[in-house]
């Protein structure tokens, strides 16, 4: 099964890509137990846990992760011939669920978060409000996923659906979620095709492959790789 999502094109970090792609296993209890999606805290997104992306340096956020109860201390990653940095991490007792990634080393710049499937869809969009965007990613018959844009908090919220042909309800289940920095968000915005959120429905109204795809939003930007030695 290969899912496709959008990763935030302006990290140059080839290292961690891999380790940022969603799990094959969506819904697994061994992840992260974390309700800030719908407490907001101890701080609203796009800040996790008193990390911020874009304002917290990479020093101070490792020290938070290593002073956290719940989880593991993170194993950290260099890239090479880069000054980029990454860090990996489960729940104690769990597996590995989430990621921390900074571009310069200094600053943090994203972080991926997967977490059991102990939230729904209902109760994010109670305490949140409606998201702005939405999308699917088809997978296979039996596991998809809807990411929800929300702009104004540079955040990505990913829901499970069982399979393309599923009903997106509110008692489907939040499994994970991507941090960003502003900057990076609008890189996305200007580089994907996104449906404006329609409220629940069949998968199929947003599916990214759909012929009569009416995408409230489309690529603006065109971005020029980056070419290497």
């Amino acid at each position: 099964m290969k899912f496709r999502f959008f990763l935030p094109a302006a990290l140059v970090l080839v290292l961690f890509v891999a380790a940022c792609s969603p799990p094959l296993n969506l819904r697994n209890e061994k992840f992260l137990n974390d309700d800030s999606l719908l407490t907001k805290e101890p701080c609203d997104a796009p800040c996790w846990r008193g990390i911020t992306p874009g304002e917290t340096k990479w020093s101070d956020a490792l020290t938070i992760l290593e002073d956290s109860t719940d989880i593991d201390n993170p194993e950290v990653q260099t890239a090479q011939d880069s000054s980029a940095v990454g860090a990996q991490w489960q729940a104690t007792g769990g597996e590995p669920c989430c990621q921390m990634i900074s571009e310069g080393g200094e600053i943090v710049d994203l972080l991926v978060i997967w977490q059991q499937p102990n939230k729904t869809l209902g109760e994010l969009i109670e305490a949140r409000g409606e998201p702005t965007y939405a999308v699917g990613t088809p997978g296979d018959e039996e596991q998809a996923i809807i990411s929800l844009f929300y702009p104004d908090n540079s955040l990505i919220v990913i829901v499970f659906t069982a399979g393309a042909t599923s009903e997106l309800s509110e008692s489907n289940e939040v499994i994970g979620a991507y941090y960003m920095t502003p900057d990076r968000m609008q890189l996305i915005l200007d580089t994907s095709s996104l449906y404006a959120w329609e409220g629940y429905g069949p998968f199929s109204a947003y599916d990214p492959d759909k012929e009569d795809g009416d995408f409230a939003i489309t690529p603006s930007v065109t971005l020029t790789p980056t070419p290497t030695q």
